[in-house]
């Protein structure tokens, strides 16, 4: 398999760099990182981490869509729960997006429309991970 061109690498560099143990420094060149921990002791582990992107990359798009409909979010949090397959590798097999978001004027409908969109349309994340790993959600309206 040939090495992907310049030219369909469109996105800035990320760099890994390993402190001791299990534990790693990730991020852009000249910007700030994330430390990492194989083992999730001082810090989350590769699989925490993307689990937390796909849950931000739908939250931003969450944000989005809701502030374009006029009702700003004042709070939103997403708790993910995640399932795994037990062979090796341990991959996801599953996961739900727990959304509770706080946006004065909107509906549970439009709240749950706004999630859908992003988990099955714009959210990059989701949308490089393996299709029969399923990626469901729920919303709740906070007061």
């Amino acid at each position: 398999m040939q090495p992907p061109s310049a030219e369909t690498l469109a996105h800035t560099p990320i760099d890994v760099h390993w402190i001791e143990g299990q534990t790693f420094e990730a991020g852009r060149p000249h910007g700030p990182k994330a430390r990492l921990d194989g083992e999730a002791q001082s810090a989350p582990s590769p699989f925490d981490m993307l689990l937390a992107a796909i849950a931000s990359c739908a939250a931003v798009d969450v944000v989005s869509i809701l502030a374009k409909q006029r009702t700003p979010v004042q709070a939103l949090g997403v708790r993910v729960e995640a399932h795994r397959v037990d062979s090796t590798p341990r991959r996801l097999a599953a996961a739900i997006l727990h959304f509770r978001i706080t946006a004065p004027g909107t509906t549970v409908e439009r709240a749950a429309r706004a999630v859908e969109l992003s988990v099955t349309k714009y959210c990059s994340v989701r949308s490089s991970l393996a299709t029969d790993a399923p990626v469901t959600w729920t919303v709740d309206l906070g007061a």
